[in-house]
C-alpha cells in the first residue's frame, strides 16, 4: 500500500490540477470562439483606443488586467492591431509573478479571440523575435565586462516573454499545426537558446521555465515527502520496496492525469526531458572541469605562497574570478539537479589530490637521510616526497647534452682527485668551526650568570677579511670584465638573452629543467658571466624564483662549478656588507630577505659550501640582536632542518642551535622576535611525537561499517538488509557492532539517516530486542546532550534528533516520545521547567540558540504528521510554548531566526507567531488552565494536578504509549509541571475514574452533606449563645469555603487507599469513627479531630459509600484489562490475514 503523501506536496499536487483546469478551460474558450464577432455595437473612440494602448505598454499585469479585458470587449480596435502587437510585446516584458503572467495570457487569448488571423500570427512572430538568441559577432566584440551586463539584461528580458510563451502554447494560440499544442515550437525555442551559448549564460532562463512547467512541458512529478509509514505495512518489507521505486524513478514518473488530458503530447515531453537531461550531462561535465582547475589553481597558489610568502595580486585577482564563477556554475547546476531530480556529479575534494605541497607533513621516507632519522629521530631532511624531489632529483646534463660541449675531454682522473682534495679541505673548516664552538660553549657555562663573554674571534676574522674589498651596492654582483667578446646579432647572444627573458616565468621544475639544457647549449665564459651578473638582479619582490633558480645554478654547478662559485660569492659579500649596514632596518628588509632564502636554498642544493653557511650562523650568534634574529629565523626556516639532519653537519649546526637557546634564554627579546626564534626553532626541529593509533578493527566490523556507510543507499537498501539479516545475530560480538553502527547516525551521510531508520524498522521483524535497543541508545544521547551542552557534539546531536524523528516515521516509537521529546528540549534545566527572559541556566543561556535548532530539525522531520485530532491540539500547544522559549532568548541570529520560520511554516502555514514574549505568556498561561479545566482539576491546583492531559481515556495504542512514557519520565527529571497537557495518569483506571461524576466520589447524600453543614456553619461562625438558623444555601456555601486543601485531601485519599480501611477502623476504640474538623481564624486554618460513634447514620454512610466505591474501581480495572486483551487477540489476528495476503507494495516517503 502507498504512503500517503503529507500536506505540503499535496497542496503542490492540487495547485497543478487547479493551474491544468484553467489552461484547458482557457484553451477550450480559445478554440470554439475565435473569430466570432461581438454581440454588440463597439465603440470606436480613439481617446479610448489611444489610452487603452498607453496601459498595455505599462503593464499586462494583475492590476491591469480588468481594465484592458473590458476595453477589449467593447472597442472596435480593427484600426489599431498592429499597436496593440507592439503594446503587448512590451507589457509581456513587465509581468515579472505567476499573476501577471497569467493575467497576460489571457489578455492576449481575449485579443486572439477577436483577431485570430491578424493579430495571433504577428504576436508569435514579435514573441519569437524576442526569444531569439544573441548574436555570436556581436558578443565576441564586446569585452568580458561588457558580455557579462549584456548577458544579464538579455536573461532579464527574456525570462517573462519565455514563461509567457509557455503559457500560451498550453492554451491554444502557439500551435505547431492544426490540433496539435505549441511544445515543439517551445522546445525549439529553448534547444536555441542553450545550443547557443558556450558561457552558459541561459541557463538561469531554462531553471525559471523548469520551475513553473516541468510538469506539463516534461511530465516531472515530484517525488512525496516523509511521512510516517502504514499501520498495515509489515517490518522487513520497507527495503525490497524502496530499492524497486528508485530504480522505478530513474526513467519513469507517476502521471497526475491521463494522456487524453495532457495539454502537451508524449512524444514532445519524452523528447524534452531527453534535452534537458542532455543539457545537465553537459553542465555536470563543464563543472567538474571547472572544479579541477580551481583546484589546480588553488594548488600553485598554495605553491607560491610556499615559496614566496605571498600571492601577489593579478594572480589572486584571477582565483577570486574563478572562483565566482565556479560558485555561480554550482547554484545553477543544484538548482537544475533539484528541478530534473538528477543526482550531482562527484567532485573531487583537495584531500584527493597528491599534488599539493603539504607544510610540516613528515613522511618518513625509507633509506633517504636514515642515518640522520636515527640520530636526531624527528623525521627526514626533507618536509615531504615532493620538496625531496626537487631538491635531490637534479638532471644530469651529460644526458641531454653532448660532452664536448660541457668540456669534459680532459682526463677524468684529475676532476676526481680534485674533488677530494676540496672535500678534505672543507672537512678541516667544519672541524675548525666544530673546535671554535666548543670553546665559545665551555665560556657561556662559565659566564651563564648574566656577564656576557663572547668569543669575538669569529667576527674578527670577517672584518679582516673584507676590509680591502670594495664596498658593493646592494643587490648588485662584481662587473663583468670588458673583454666580453661581441656576439652576432642572430647568434649565441641573442639566444641566451631570450633565455634570460623567459627565466622570470618558469616556475616549475619541467620549465627550468628546459632552461638549463638550453644554457649548456650556449656555455661559453661570457655566458655564464651574463647568468652570474642576471641572478645578483633578481626583483625583491620575486622571492618565489629563487628556489627554481637555485635548482638551475645546482644543475649547472656540477659542469661549470664557476657559476656557483661566483654566484656564492657575490652573496656572500653582499651578506657582510648587510652585516655592516644592520642599523638600517626597513629599507633592507627585503634585500635581507632575499639574500638569506638564496643562500639557504643553495645550500639544500648543496651549492653554498657546509663551512660558509655556517660561518654565517656564527656571525649572526655572535651579534645576537636586532636583523640578526630575523637573519636567524629565516636560516633556521630555510635550511635548519636540512643541516641539522645532514650526517656531515648535523654536529656543529646542533651545537650552534644550542648555542643559540643559551642565548635567547639570557637576554632579552620582545614578543615579536621569541615569536619568530620560536617558530624557527620547532620547524627546524620539531618535537618528537608519536604517531597516531590507528584503531584496528575485525574483518566483521569492517564489513558491517562498509556496508551501512559506504554501500547503503536507496537503491542498494534490499540488498544490505540480506547481507545483515545473514550475519550471525548469536556472536555478542556482531550484536555489539550492529548497535554501534545503528547508534552513531552521526558518521553516515546526513540524506541516508531515513535509510537507516527504515533498515532499524525492517530488521524488527526479526530482531525486535535489537530495535528496542538503537530506540534506547538514541533517547539517551538526546538526553545527554542536554545535560552536557558541549559544542562539539553539535552535530552527533542534530544527527540524533533527525534519527528519532525518522523512527517515529517509521513506527518505532510512539508520538508521545516525540512529544515528550519537544517538552523536554524547551524545559529542561529551567527551574521549575518555566524559561524566563534572561534567567541564566548553565546548560541553556540566553544567547545559545541550539536547542531551537534542534526542535526545528525535529519539526521538519516528522512534524507534518502531526495534523490532525489529538496530536494535532498537541503540537499547538507545544508550538505555543516554544514561541515563549523563544522570546526567552537573546536576539535571533538570521540564519536561526530564518530556519525557525521555515519549520513553523511548513507545519502551520496560517499560524500567526506572537510579537512579543508577554503575548506568548499569556496564551501558555491560558492553555494551561484550559488544560487542567479539562482534567478535572481546578487552577489553583497546579502544582499537584500536573499529571493527567485532559484527553479521553479511549485513544489509540501510541496515545496509550505516550501516557506510560511521560509518567517514567515524570519520576526520572521532575520537570513535567511545566507541560500539564502531556502528562499522563500511572495507570488506565485512574484515568478512567476521572471521568466519573463528582457527586459518586463524596460519598454523603446532599441531604446528609446539608445537615452536616449546618453544624458546621454553627462551629466555626462561633454563636453556640445566639446560634441562628442556617438554611441549606448558607451551609451549602459555608461548606465549600471550609473544604480543605487539595492537597491535604488527595494526601488524606491515599493514606485511606493504602490502609485500605476506614479511618474509624484504625482507632483504638473499634465503636468509634474519627473525623477531621477544619476550622478557619482569620487567615489561618486548624484542624481538629472529632469522633463520631459508628453507629451514627453519618459514620453508617461514609463506610457505606467508600466500599461503594472501592467495588466500582475494581469493576472498572477488569473492564480495562479485559478490553487491552482483546485489543491485543484481534491484532494478532489481523497480523496473520495481512500476512497470508502477501507482500505490500510501499512507495518510500523521502
Amino acid at each position: 500500500m502507498e504512503t500517503a503523501t503529507n500536506g505540503v506536496v499535496q497542496s503542490k499536487a492540487d495547485e497543478e490540477h487547479a493551474r491544468r483546469a484553467k489552461r484547458a478551460a482557457l484553451k477550450e474558450l480559445n478554440v470554439t470562439q475565435a473569430g466570432k464577432e461581438p454581440a454588440k455595437a463597439l465603440d470606436s473612440s480613439l481617446k479610448r483606443h489611444t489610452a487603452l494602448i498607453k496601459r498595455m505598454k505599462q503593464s499586462l499585469g494583475q492590476e491591469n488586467r480588468d481594465h484592458i479585458i473590458k476595453d477589449i470587449d467593447t472597442l472596435s480596435l480593427e484600426k489599431y492591431v498592429e499597436e496593440i502587437v507592439g503594446a503587448v510585446a512590451e507589457g509581456i516584458l513587465r509581468c515579472k509573478t505567476e499573476k501577471d503572467v497569467w493575467s497576460a495570457v489571457e489578455i492576449v487569448s481575449a485579443l486572439h479571440r477577436r483577431f485570430p488571423k491578424a493579430f495571433t500570427p504577428a504576436i508569435v512572430s514579435s514573441l519569437t523575435t524576442a526569444l531569439a538568441p544573441p548574436s555570436r559577432a556581436a558578443l565576441a566584440a564586446l569585452s568580458a565586462e561588457q558580455r557579462e551586463k549584456e548577458d544579464s539584461a538579455r536573461v532579464s528580458r527574456q525570462r517573462p516573454v519565455l514563461r509567457v510563451c509557455a503559457e500560451l502554447a498550453l492554451v491554444g494560440i502557439i500551435k505547431d499545426g492544426p490540433d496539435r499544442s505549441g511544445g515543439e515550437w517551445v522546445m525549439k525555442t529553448v534547444r536555441d537558446l542553450l545550443s547557443n551559448d558556450p558561457s552558459l549564460s541561459s541557463l538561469p532562463l531554462l531553471l525559471a521555465f523548469l520551475k513553473s512547467y516541468s510538469r506539463p512541458y516534461l511530465g516531472i512529478v515530484p517525488p512525496p515527502s516523509s511521512k510516517q509509514i502504514s499501520t498495515t505495512s509489515e517490518p522487513g518489507t520497507l527495503s525490497s520496496n524502496a530499492s524497486e521505486e528508485a530504480a522505478q524513478m530513474d526513467g519513469a514518473f507517476p502521471a497526475l492525469a491521463h494522456e487524453s488530458e495532457e495539454l502537451v503530447e508524449k512524444e514532445i515531453r519524452d523528447r524534452f526531458k531527453k534535452m534537458c537531461d542532455g543539457y545537465f550531462d553537459s553542465v555536470s561535465k563543464k563543472l567538474v572541469i571547472e572544479h579541477n582547475r580551481l583546484q589546480e589553481q588553488d594548488r600553485r597558489n598554495h605553491e607560491a605562497y610556499i615559496r614566496s610568502g605571498e600571492i601577489f595580486e593579478d594572480r589572486q585577482q584571477a582565483y577570486e574570478r574563478m572562483t565566482k564563477n565556479y560558485e555561480k556554475l554550482l547554484a545553477s547546476c543544484q538548482s537544475l539537479s533539484e528541478q530534473l531530480y538528477l543526482p550531482m556529479p562527484t567532485l573531487k575534494s583537495a584531500s584527493q589530490k597528491s599534488e599539493s605541497i603539504q607544510i610540516g607533513m613528515n613522511t618518513g621516507m625509507g633509506g633517504l637521510g636514515g642515518d640522520a632519522d636515527e640520530m636526531t629521530g624527528g623525521g627526514g631532511k626533507w618536509e615531504d616526497e615532493e620538496e625531496r624531489r626537487f631538491f635531490e632529483e637534479i638532471p644530469d646534463l651529460k644526458d641531454y647534452v653532448p660532452r664536448s660541449v660541457l668540456g669534459l675531454e680532459g682526463d677524468l682522473d684529475e676532476d676526481r682527485d680534485d674533488e677530494k682534495e676540496k672535500e678534505k679541505k672543507e672537512k678541516e673548516r667544519v672541524d675548525e668551526e666544530v673546535r671554535k664552538l666548543e670553546e665559545e660553549l665551555a665560556e657561556l657555562k662559565i659566564n651563564g650568570e648574566g656577564n656576557m663573554v663572547i668569543n669575538g674571534h669569529g667576527e674578527q676574522v670577517a672584518d679582516d677579511t673584507v676590509d680591502d674589498i670594495p664596498t658593493p651596492t646592494p643587490g648588485t654582483p662584481k662587473e663583468s670584465p670588458t673583454t666580453t667578446p661581441q656576439l652576432a646579432p642572430q647568434g649565441p647572444s641573442q639566444l641566451l638573452t631570450a633565455l634570460l627573458v623567459r627565466l622570470p616565468d618558469a616556475t616549475n621544475r619541467s620549465l627550468i629543467d628546459q632552461a638549463a639544457v638550453e644554457f649548456a647549449f650556449l656555455n661559453s665564459k661570457a655566458a655564464r658571466k651574463r647568468l652570474v651578473k642576471f641572478m645578483g638582479q633578481i626583483p625583491k619582490n620575486r622571492s618565489d624564483l629563487l628556489p627554481h633558480y637555485s635548482r638551475l645554478i645546482a644543475i649547472l654547478n656540477h659542469y661549470m662549478p664557476d657559476v656557483g662559485t661566483e654566484i656564492v660569492a657575490m652573496l656572500d659579500e653582499e651578506f657582510r656588507y648587510l652585516q655592516r649596514k644592520k642599523n638600517v632596518v626597513k629599507e633592507l628588509s627585503e634585500v635581507r630577505m632575499r639574500n638569506i632564502t638564496f643562500l639557504a636554498n643553495l645550500t639544500k642544493f648543496r651549492v653554498v659550501p657546509p663551512h660558509v653557511i655556517l660561518h654565517m650562523f656564527k656571525v649572526c650568534l655572535d651579534d645576537f640582536s636586532g636583523t640578526n634574529v630575523e637573519n636567524l629565523a629565516m636560516l633556521l626556516e630555510g635550511c635548519g632542518r636540512f643541516l641539522l639532519r645532514s650526517e656531515d653537519t648535523h654536529e656543529p649546526f646542533s651545537k650552534m642551535i644550542e648555542l643559540m637557546r643559551r642565548k635567547q634564554s639570557m637576554q632579552h627579546f620582545d614578543q615579536r622576535q621569541l615569536l619568530l626564534l620560536e617558530n624557527a626553532y620547532y620547524q627546524c626541529n620539531p618535537p618528537e611525537r608519536t604517531a597516531r593509533q590507528v584503531k584496528e578493527r575485525t574483518p566483521m566490523e569492517l564489513f558491517i561499517r562498509h556496508l551501512i556507510f559506504d554501500v547503503l543507499t536507496k537503491k542498494t537498501i534490499d540488498k544490505v538488509l540480506k547481507l545483515l539479516r545473514k550475519l550471525d545475530w548469536a556472536d555478542p560480538v556482531v550484536l555489539r557492532t550492529l548497535h554501534k553502527v545503528f547508534t552513531k547516525p552521526w558518521k553516515i551521510k546526513y540524506g541516508n539517516i531515513p535509510l537507516l531508520a527504515m533498515l532499524t524498522y525492517d530488521l524488527q521483524r526479526y530482531h525486535p530486542a535489537f530495535s528496542i535497543g538503537v530506540v534506547d541508545q538514541v533517547l539517551d544521547d538526546i538526553r545527554r546532550g542536554l545535560e552536557t551542552n558541549m559544542y562539539s557534539m553539535n552535530q552527533r546531536r542534530i544527527a540524533s534528533i533527525k534519527f528519532l524523528g525518522e523512527l517515529y516515521i517509521y513506527r518505532l516509537v510512539s508520538s508521545g516520545i516525540v512529544f515528550d521529546t519537544f517538552w523536554t528540549l524547551v524545559t529542561f534545566g529551567h527551574p521549575e521547567g518555566r524559561p524566563l527572559p534572561g534567567q541564566q541556566c548553565h546548560i541553556d543561556m540566553p544567547d545559545d540558540f541550539f536547542r531551537i535548532r534542534l526542535v526545528c530539525v525535529l519539526l521538519d522531520t516528522c512534524g507534518m504528521c502531526f495534523d490532525r485530532g489529538s496530536q494535532q491540539r498537541k503540537l499547538d500547544n507545544f508550538l505555543t510554548f516554544f514561541q515563549l522559549y523563544v522570546h526567552c532568548k537573546s536576539a535571533l541570529p538570521m540564519d536561526v531566526e530564518y530556519m525557525l520560520s521555515d519549520s513553523l511554516e511548513a507545519v502551520r502555514p496560517k499560524m500567526v507567531p506572537f510579537k512579543s514574549f508577554e503575548e506568548a505568556a499569556v496564551a501558555v498561561d491560558e492553555m494551561f488552565n484550559v488544560a487542567l479545566q479539562n482534567a478535572g482539576i481546578p487552577a489553583a491546583d497546579l502544582g499537584d494536578g500536573g499529571d493527567d492531559s485532559g484527553e479521553e481515556s479511549g485513544g489509540d495504542d501510541d496515545d496509550d504509549e505516550k501516557e506510560r512514557g511521560e509518567d517514567e519520565d515524570e519520576e526520572d527529571d521532575q520537570t513535567q509541571l511545566e507541560s500539564p497537557i502531556d502528562e499522563r495518569a500511572p495507570s488506565p483506571e485512574a484515568v478512567l475514574l476521572r471521568s466519573s461524576s463528582t457527586s459518586e466520589t463524596l460519598g454523603p447524600t446532599d441531604e446528609d452533606d446539608a445537615d452536616f453543614a449546618k453544624e458546621l456553619a454553627k462551629l466555626v461562625t462561633d454563636t453556640s449563645g445566639d446560634a441562628r438558623k442556617v438554611d441549606k444555601k448558607t451551609a451549602l456555601a459555608l461548606w465549600e469555603t471550609t473544604l480543605p486543601p487539595p492537597v491535604l485531601r488527595k494526601k488524606r485519599n491515599e493514606d485511606l487507599d493504602d490502609d485500605g480501611e476506614a479511618a474509624g477502623d484504625n482507632a483504638k476504640d473499634p465503636g468509634i469513627m474519627n473525623f477531621t474538623l477544619f476550622t478557619k481564624r482569620g487567615n489561618k486554618q486548624q484542624t481538629r479531630q472529632i469522633a463520631i460513634p459508628a453507629e451514627s447514620a453519618l459514620a453508617v454512610q461514609t463506610r457505606t459509600a467508600q466500599m461503594q466505591d472501592k467495588v466500582e474501581q475494581q469493576h472498572l480495572k477488569r473492564l480495562v484489562l479485559n478490553y487491552e486483551q482483546r485489543e491485543e487477540v484481534e491484532e494478532l489476528k489481523a497480523l496473520e490475514a495481512r500476512s497470508r495476503q502477501g507482500p505490500i507494495k510501499i512507495r518510500l516517503a523521502g
